[in-house]
């Protein structure tokens, strides 16, 4: 029985070191990140976009804002599986155009231009500048890599305060690919100028951290609609509900 509980003990001590040496070893790993690339999304507080949906459309709002949300991707993923590729503020408005038809909904070229309009007057989520100083305060470089233009991302950076935090935009225009292409991935590498392990990709929607897994950047899923994962098979590095969680990632 005694030396059962030497056996044991010794078992017990050589797990805890593994198990040290493992938090170490994931400490290291976080404290080698030298930018993050952000979707748009996990800092732009799209929410005013529905909103006018619905009070343009009372008690169709949603149902037309999720068909809208839908084709909107929809539509960057097949005009990229097509070779036809067109920026995603033409995309979006198609989206909407398409979405209102569908539903047979009579939509003015008025009421249209108003809710396109509204994408350029959003601003980022509450907890976005903060934890976004928090960054650059520790040196972290970062930049928007996202599906969006660089007017509907250069307005949200204005309308928030935001300037001065931020590289030069990595806007899928650049390349003619909406992700989750490799092309679009493969701008952080070249802007940056550094390794995929030294890039965290900020992703807010489930098949964009499986994008950037897949491409190869650690990953970590700003889950603020708290959305189950993705059956593609790769799961995030990291996951948080907001900015904060990220800071805590990144600066472990």
């Amino acid at each position: 029985m005694l030396l059962n509980r030497r056996s044991f003990t010794a078992l017990t001590a050589a797990s805890v070191t593994v198990a040290v040496l493992s938090d170490q070893a994931r400490a290291a790993a976080r404290s080698s990140f030298k930018a993050i690339a952000f979707d748009g999304f996990p800092i732009i507080d799209s929410r005013p976009v529905f909103a006018r949906v619905e009070e343009m459309f009372p008690g169709k709002g949603a149902e037309l804002s999720a068909s809208w949300r839908i084709r909107q991707f929809e539509y960057g993923w097949l005009r990229t599986l097509g070779g036809r590729y067109t920026d995603f503020w033409r995309v979006t408005e198609d989206a909407l155009i398409f979405a209102a038809r569908a539903m047979k909904i009579e939509l003015s070229s008025e009421q249209r231009e108003r809710l396109m309009q509204t994408y350029l007057e959003l601003k980022a989520w509450p907890d976005a500048e903060p934890a976004l100083r928090q960054l650059c305060d520790a040196g972290v470089r970062m930049a928007f890599l996202s599906n969006l233009t660089a007017p509907m991302l250069d307005a949200v950076i204005r309308n928030s305060g935001l300037e001065g935090l931020f590289e030069a935009h990595l806007s899928t225009d650049r390349v003619q690919a909406f992700k989750p292409d490799a092309r679009a991935y493969r701008m952080g590498v070249d802007a940056f100028g550094l390794r995929k392990e030294e890039i965290v990709f900020a992703a807010f929607a489930g098949w964009d951290v499986a994008g950037a897994k897949w491409f190869g950047y650690p990953t970590f899923w700003v889950n603020r609609s708290h959305a189950i994962v993705e059956e593609l098979g790769v799961v995030p590095d990291g996951t948080g509900s907001g900015l904060n969680d990220l800071v805590a990632f990144v600066t472990a």
